[in-house]
């Protein structure tokens, strides 16, 4: 059963914590400060967008600093950098404290997060290209809705590494075990209702809401961007993966292109050699 005041509590605490970001992040955003010939709200913007945590530092800055005569909430990265400015993004938007600073005393979970970081981004490109693909003209919230999808997931693994090692080492030795099961003993809710009170309490964005909604399932976004965290997720443990076919059979759903066409599409992207006997 879900422990509804540790929820809130970390909701409380993370609300209240300056978000880490990635080293690399601060390294790139350092960079462009210094040079005036690269410097541009663009250039500043596809630093962010390869961060979800330096991604939503920055919508929960812009929604906790909205002008009065604003009336929409600002969902995309390059669309908040040009109201706020760059100047003032960098003024009031640190790139610190780093995720690496954070976990110096816990080195054992650096590596699962940057993980679960990388698998967001790559899901995050599979989103956009398959929107586009599909002439959808809200791809760029249809890829960051994928890039953010598991800020829940990588927060924690900052800010409480013991438990997520603990829930990681319970799942490993005994596979037969729910996920959710297995977080709500050791956190006392799960990952994903962390992720649903924490877009709500951070306002971001819609998509992100609606992908929780089992109603909006054969919603041509959230078809998106679930199969591109699922294609990311299965992919990350090798290209060998025995649910990889069924996710190359929906992804031939969705863009409605064949099965093989869908798997060439995905491991040519990845820079792989394709054997379309695989697939059958």
């Amino acid at each position: 059963m879900q422990d509804d005041k540790a929820l809130n509590e970390w909701v409380d605490r993370l609300s209240q914590s300056e978000l880490p970001v990635l080293k690399h992040t601060a390294r790139d955003l350092a960079a462009l400060r210094e040079d005036d010939k690269k410097l541009s709200a663009q250039s500043v913007a596809h630093a962010i967008k390869r961060d979800p945590i330096m991604t939503v530092k920055l919508l929960r800055y812009l929604q906790g600093h909205k002008h009065k005569a604003q009336t929409t909430d600002v969902v995309q990265v390059d669309q908040a950098l040009l109201m706020l400015g760059v100047e003032a993004f960098f003024n009031n938007v640190a790139p610190q404290p780093l995720i690496e600073d954070l976990l110096r005393s816990h080195v054992v979970a650096l590596p699962p997060v940057l993980r679960v970081i990388h698998r967001s981004h790559r899901a995050s490109g599979y989103a956009y290209d398959w929107a586009v693909y599909l002439h959808d003209l809200h791809f760029e919230e249809v890829r960051m809705t994928a890039l953010l999808h598991n800020i829940a997931e990588i927060l924690m693994w900052c800010f409480a590494p013991d438990a997520m090692l603990k829930i990681h080492d319970i799942q490993h030795q005994d596979k037969a075990l729910r996920s959710h099961a297995v977080q709500e003993e050791v956190l006392g809710f799960t990952l994903a209702a962390l992720q649903k009170a924490l877009v709500t309490q951070w306002a971001l964005p819609e998509l992100l809401h609606t992908l929780t909604d089992e109603l909006s399932a054969d919603h041509a976004r959230v078809r998106i961007v679930t199969l591109a965290i699922n294609l990311a997720r299965h992919s990350a443990n090798g290209w060998d993966d025995a649910a990889l076919p069924d996710d190359y059979k929906e992804l031939g759903e969705l863009l409605r292109i064949s099965e093989e066409e869908a798997m060439i599409m995905v491991t040519t992207e990845a820079g792989l050699v394709c054997d379309l006997s695989v697939v059958h």
